[in-house]
């Protein structure tokens, strides 16, 4: 059960409330369907209920733009997977996002303190237009696939854009990746064009990609082009690689001109993204141009609150689900702020510096991002102006309580915290914010409409107020297409419909409040259960990161004796070791705020904590390395030397 908690943290103002699109969004639905809707509550049930009327009521009033919608919103609805959003649609997700071509501010990018550039809606429109005809005459055509290797510039952007305007399909990873996991993510799906940039910047240093790039390029057959974006220089050498030549040279035969879109089915391919890949070669999950447009505007315009004029940032890399999500912006006609390089310049206030610069109304991040900086006690209100932002969104992982305490106390009072949830899987958020309800400490604020998330227990029945499987039990328009080169979708319908029928599990631990809000305890696959009592990750996590000497910890499950005990890895403040009393702090922590069942038998000092290129934790890879198992695909880590730390310690063999 969630502690008791009195009040809220933020209510909107009622001047808030009656300007959110929400509130709009409502009237909106009241007036074409004969309702009286007069809350979030009310809304949402519809949402759930009718879905037809109200996926057709986020076309109508997003707007967006197609060469037809038909007549079927949702055909074989009750199949999952299986149900077809808008299979008579067609429509191009490029022209979805490129609507305004005038003066107005489209990109803005910050490439750490050494690059500054502004692009306008017109500029960015006819910088697309010639690249996506220079791919056009490479022969990139509908179907076809141009991979992204790639820092969060505005080129990035440009390149995707382009792409899907002809009706090919895009797909990225950032320019950290070594050659093994570049490969083993484009090699799969056989890209006809390499993007990429000849550098990038990282906590002020420059690190040169071409040579890997040749590497890279090697062992991909599939590619007949490589584009070359400078970043680090001004002229890239594009010799250094086959088949390269720079993006000069590529658009130069181009002016730019109208851009004929391709407009295709709904369930065109527009996107494939990765799984993290820490169990074996990632899967390429297949996405669609009309499910993830939207999707996307729900999430920007209604539950994010987005207008015209806006500026939404969201600190990511090429490699993570939330650029996707984040370039969608634009089709709810803001601005984008891309920033690339480390989050920590300027003693953890380069974001915030970002935010005060170019008033910023959008500021979103990780939950391990505000836990680092509340750590070292940056107070952003203290030194920074933000009056124009309006909404701060964490994901990545559980957002602990104090998160939500730091947030309210050093960075803005009047905020709408957002706290989101969702997945790569369907490049979208089961629950997330709501700029008309009340944020209560430690729980995201809602499930999403048109999202009917509930939490299973052990038997299946949903359950409020209890611990258990977050599932979705009907249909939603980012359901992948599939994975790729997955005949008969064995390998898709293992990933989410391999426990329960036609319900989609997700994987995380989590349950629904009494204010109808969410608090994820962790990934259900990684749920501890020491004498049978399942225990979720995010509980320890948010007792043990409390205590000033610990900087992040991990915990497993690690069998022994027949039954599993709670083994607690903790990275401490520089200069500091754990010793008896520490380790007393720890445990009495989390038993007075959970249960002697959270208490680790075994608390360990380590120096490092092994991650994904998206900053996520990996429990599964330290459970593999102490129970003496192989880690099937350390390239998916951004810092695979780290597991060293875990492997064949003596601490753990008594």
């Amino acid at each position: 059960m969630a502690p008791e908690v009195q009040s809220p943290l933020w209510t909107p103002s009622p001047e808030r409330i009656a300007n959110a699109n929400m509130t709009a969004f409502m009237k909106f639905v009241n007036e074409q369907h004969g309702k009286s809707f007069a809350n979030y509550d009310d809304l949402y049930r519809w949402s759930i209920d009718q879905l037809e009327d109200f996926w057709a009521a986020v076309w109508t009033f997003c707007g967006v733009i197609a060469e037809t919608r038909g007549n079927i919103v949702l055909a074989d609805k009750h199949k999952m997977p299986g149900a077809r959003f808008f299979p008579e649609a067609k429509l191009n997700f490029a022209e979805n996002l490129l609507k305004r071509r005038d003066d107005t501010d489209a990109i803005i990018f910050w490439g750490e303190d050494k690059v500054r550039r502004h692009l306008s809606s017109k500029e960015l429109y006819d910088t697309v237009s010639r690249f996506a005809q220079a791919l056009a005459a490479e022969g990139v055509g509908e179907g076809d696939r141009v991979a992204g290797f790639m820092p969060n510039m505005p080129e990035s952007v440009i390149a995707m854009l382009a792409t899907a305007s002809l009706g090919a399909t895009w797909t990225s990873c950032s320019p950290d990746f070594g050659v093994q996991g570049v490969c083993d993510r484009f090699g799969q799906v056989e890209p006809k064009v390499l993007v990429c940039c000849d550098g990038y910047y990282y906590n002020n240093k420059m690190v040169e990609t071409l040579p890997r790039i040749a590497e890279i390029v090697g062992h991909l057959p599939s590619v007949k082009r490589v584009v070359v974006i400078p970043y680090i220089s001004e002229v890239p050498d594009a010799s250094k690689a086959p088949r390269a030549v720079n993006l000069a040279e590529f658009v130069a035969p181009f002016a730019a001109g109208d851009i004929v879109f391709h407009r295709m089915p709904f369930n065109h391919p527009l996107y494939i993204l990765y799984s993290s890949g820490t169990t074996g070669v990632p899967k390429c999950i297949v996405h669609g141009a009309g499910g993830v447009l939207l999707m996307h505007l729900k999430e920007h315009i209604l539950q994010c609150d987005v207008k015209p004029g806006d500026r939404v940032f969201y600190f990511t890399t090429c490699g993570w689900m939330m650029w996707n999500w984040l370039v969608s912006g634009l089709a709810a006609n803001a601005a984008l702020l891309l920033y690339d390089g480390s989050p920590f310049l300027g003693r953890g206030n380069v974001l915030f510096d970002f935010a005060a610069a170019e008033d910023m109304t959008h500021f979103g991040t990780s939950a391990k991002f505000i836990d680092a900086i509340a750590k070292v006690k940056v107070e952003p209100q203290k030194n920074h102006r933000l009056p124009e932002l309006r909404v701060l969104l964490s994901t990545g992982s559980p957002l602990a309580p104090e998160g939500f305490d730091y947030v309210y106390e050093k960075v803005k009072k009047d905020v709408n915290l957002a706290s989101i949830s969702g997945g790569t899987d369907l490049v979208a958020c089961f629950a997330g914010g709501c700029p008309i309800r009340p944020v209560w400490r430690g729980e995201i604020q809602c499930r999403m409409l048109g999202m009917k998330v509930e939490v299973f227990d052990e038997n299946a029945r949903p359950v409020v107020g209890e611990k258990g499987e977050l599932v979705c039990t009907a249909p939603f328009p980012t359901m992948p297409l599939g994975f790729w080169n997955d005949p008969g979708d064995v390998k898709y319908r293992a990933a989410y419909y391999d426990k329960y029928e036609n319900v989609w599990r997700h994987g995380d631990w989590c349950e629904i409040t009494k204010h109808d809000g969410l608090i994820i305890y962790g990934r259900s696959d990684a749920v501890l259960n020491p004498g049978g009592v399942r225990i979720g990750t995010a509980e320890i996590y948010r007792q043990v990161e409390k205590l000033e000497e610990v900087v992040e910890s991990i915990v497993i499950g690690q069998d022994w004796l027949s039954d599993v005990r709670v083994v607690l890895f903790v990275r401490l403040r520089e200069g500091l070791a754990l010793d008896d009393a520490l380790a007393k702090r720890i445990r009495e922590v989390i038993r007075d705020n959970t249960t002697s069942r959270h208490v680790p038998a075994v608390i360990l000092q380590v120096p490092d904590i092994p991650r994904t290129k998206s900053n996520k934790i990996v429990e599964l890879a330290v459970r593999a390395i102490v129970h003496g198992e192989p880690v099937k695909n350390v390239e998916a880590l951004a810092n695979p030397e780290a597991l060293e730390h875990y492997r064949n310690r003596s601490e753990l063999a008594s």
